[in-house]
């Protein structure tokens, strides 16, 4: 049975475009208070006000989760204002995506580690005794198809989506006891601003792109608002990415040698742009 959600106070990293932007104004129209976290606070108050005007409420607070006092400051602030948190979202996150020599060392390794894995941990650490203490809360990690199956050229996106995944398992065993619900959403390539900053990638430029469809953002914020409803471990998404990660799981080598053949011994035709 779906839970309501109305009244329920929901914060999301990563709310000014894409994902969290999305799910933040179907949070909104299903009654929740939501707390819109990202760097850009231009946007941010942007979408407060907009989703203001249709009714709703939002409160838009700017915070980079690579910085642990912003995090701390972000969470206190939350609290102040409405004394717990319900539902957190933890979505902020980026790719920087080339052959490894390639990557710079602190703009796209240490920058997306930051972010990508290092953010979520330390957000849910700030946001967890909270929860623990009201016996109550769900925290739903963005990770990525990409935490099941690494490919050529995501080196470091990869490692950081599986420790996402490795950290939202583990959590979700420490908390389920206590009445917390931690679960994963896992899509595969979607229409967002992702693309734009993953650099002129040679994923970009593969055959096997035109065999999987991109979805829309809108798809997958509409999952992460359903399984706010209905919680559940994983969301994997579309639902083909199964199959993939079935073959990955137990077929290695054949994986191995479609990456090898579409990708990697096409390295040298590519031009990559860092």
């Amino acid at each position: 049975m779906a839970e309501s959600l109305k009244g329920k106070v929901v914060l999301i990293t990563g709310a000014s475009s894409g994902f969290g932007m999305d799910a933040a104004w179907l949070f909104a129209r299903e009654g929740c208070k939501v707390v819109l976290a990202a760097r850009r606070i231009e946007r941010l108050q942007a979408l407060a006000a907009g989703i203001q005007k249709e009714g709703g409420e939002a409160f838009a607070v700017p915070v980079d989760v690579a910085d642990r006092q912003e995090i701390q400051l972000m969470v206190d602030t939350v609290l102040d204002l409405y004394g717990h948190i319900d539902i957190l979202f933890n979505n902020a996150g980026f790719g920087r995506l080339a052959w490894h020599e390639n990557l710079d060392a602190e703009r796209d390794i240490e920058t997306q580690l930051n972010v990508n894995l290092h953010g979520v941990i330390h957000v849910t650490h700030a946001v967890l005794p909270g929860m623990l203490k009201q016996r109550s809360g769900h925290i739903i990690n963005m990770s990525s198809v990409a935490g099941w199956i690494a490919a050529p050229t995501y080196t470091i996106y990869a490692a950081t989506k599986f420790g996402v995944r490795g950290f939202t398992d583990a959590l979700r065993r420490e908390c389920e006891p206590f009445g917390i619900d931690v679960s994963g959403i896992y899509p595969g390539p979607a229409k967002t601003e992702f693309g734009q900053h993953t650099g002129d990638h040679p994923m970009r430029k593969s055959v096997l792109r035109r065999y999987f469809r991109s979805m829309s953002s809108d798809e997958v914020a509409e999952r992460v608002v359903e399984l706010a409803k209905r919680p559940r471990r994983a969301v994997i998404m579309p639902w083909y990415y199964r199959v993939a990660i079935w073959a990955d799981w137990h077929m290695p080598w054949l994986v191995d040698w479609i990456t090898e053949s579409f990708l990697t011994k096409r390295r040298n035709s590519y031009k990559d742009s860092r």
